[in-house]
């Protein structure tokens, strides 16, 4: 098992808190691992093996379990005293685990982690059952530091750069980066992740009937990632289709796609008004491989590419992300963590006239704050300052500890 120490570090703080402790992301994540990790923390904690339940409910063992009656019962069953630390795996497919975790918590003084890959872990019953009683934490796909990680593991080594290039292209599933995969091979297994998540946890739970039309929509908010979002032009796409597509079904599509963890959403925040806005969103993947496992590897993708790796590096983080707006101009990202933020602007390669360096530079050099300033670069010999703008390589940058 190969340690992610970015998520033991966020879970540690909450281990014996009275809190269901739910662990959520998109399929293949390493949510699995993540509880496997917990499972030896606990051990290493001092924790009894025999006071360790941990119970896999995808599993056949449990198929019978199809209600939270049942679930709460059959754990109790498996339990001698009170005190247990619950590791649950994907319960989130048994109609009513909501109040038998509530219950397991209440009577037996249980400590419960949970994890999942839908909406069902986010539904309106938490709130009812678990009210305050809960914490959840975001699983990603590897970040580029835990990415070197695995691919050591599996026998490689290089220069960080190197990696970056097989980063870029192939994502950051850890069953891809594990392995040693050609870039096509990489790309069948990301597609069956894809495929998974778009019948198992989107279309099925959600009784899309009309498949076909909602796959078109996927395409093309694939397609566009990282653009300016515009119903009116899904709609206007969707007709030269010769599909018909309201605006209505159009969010709600999205809303399924971002609850199935396969969309992120980021809101425009002005800079000098200090406030989010509602307007004017952009998308991103939950990881890029998931684009052309589905649509195929084009260079002209690469420029998105580089923002939506840049994207989740900073949801990781733990930053609140948003696109930046600064008197109408934009800023690429705007991250806000507690009291501190950074901005950064993602570009291929930095303009080598006047006019397209001053596109990359300029806005953020009008912020008169003393947060950090990025322009971020596939350049190989980025590393310069200008007046306080940092130019930094990617690999530079996602490796570095602290912004």
């Amino acid at each position: 098992m190969i340690e992610r120490p970015l998520y033991i570090k966020k879970i540690e703080p909450f281990i014996d808190a009275p809190l269901a402790k739910i662990i959520t992301g998109i399929r293949r994540s390493g949510k699995s691992t993540i509880l496997g990790m917990i499972e030896k923390r606990l051990q290493e904690r001092g924790v009894p093996k025999e006071k360790i339940f941990y119970a896999k409910f995808d599993s056949y063992e449990y198929e019978w379990i199809d209600s939270g009656s049942k679930l709460y019962h059959a754990i109790c069953e498996k339990l001698d005293g009170d005190g247990y630390y619950l590791l649950l795996d994907e319960v989130q497919e048994i109609e009513g685990w909501e109040q038998a975790v509530n219950s397991l918590m209440a009577s037996k003084n249980a400590n419960v982690f949970i994890t999942g890959s839908n909406s069902k872990l986010m539904s309106s019953e938490i709130s009812t059952y678990l009210s305050g009683r809960y914490v959840v934490i975001p699983v990603y796909p590897l970040s580029f530091a835990e990415y070197i990680a695995f691919r050591k593991f599996a026998g490689e080594d290089k220069a960080s750069r190197d990696f970056l290039r097989d980063y870029i292209h192939t994502g950051g599933f850890p069953v891809v980066a594990v392995s040693n995969f050609t870039q096509q091979e990489a790309y069948t297994v990301v597609r069956d992740i894809y495929t998974s998540v778009i019948y198992n946890d989107v279309t099925k739970r959600s009784k899309i009937r009309k498949v076909d039309q909602f796959e078109r929509l996927v395409k093309f908010m694939f397609e566009n990632i990282g653009k300016t979002f515009s119903a009116q032009s899904v709609s206007d796409y969707m007709k030269s289709e010769k599909r018909s597509l309201d605006i209505e079904t159009i969010y709600n599509y999205i809303n399924q796609l971002k609850k199935a963890y396969i969309l992120y959403e980021a809101n425009r925040y002005d800079v000098r008004g200090k406030e989010a806005l509602k307007t004017q969103e952009k998308y991103y993947l939950a990881d890029p491989s998931l684009k052309y496992a589905v649509m195929g590897f084009y260079d002209t993708s690469i420029s998105s590419t580089l923002e939506n790796i840049v994207f989740l590096e900073l949801l990781r983080r733990g930053y609140e992300t948003y696109v930046g707006t600064w008197n109408g101009k934009e800023i690429d990202f705007v991250g806000v963590l507690r009291d501190e933020k950074v901005y950064i602007q993602v570009c291929r390669h930095m303009p080598e006239d006047e006019k397209g360096r001053d596109r990359e530079i300029g806005n953020l050099l009008k912020i008169k704050d003393n947060y950090s300033k990025y322009v971020v670069t596939l350049d190989e010999y980025a590393g310069s300052n200008e007046e306080g703008v940092r130019i930094v390589h990617l690999a530079d940058f996602l490796l570095r500890e602290n912004w």
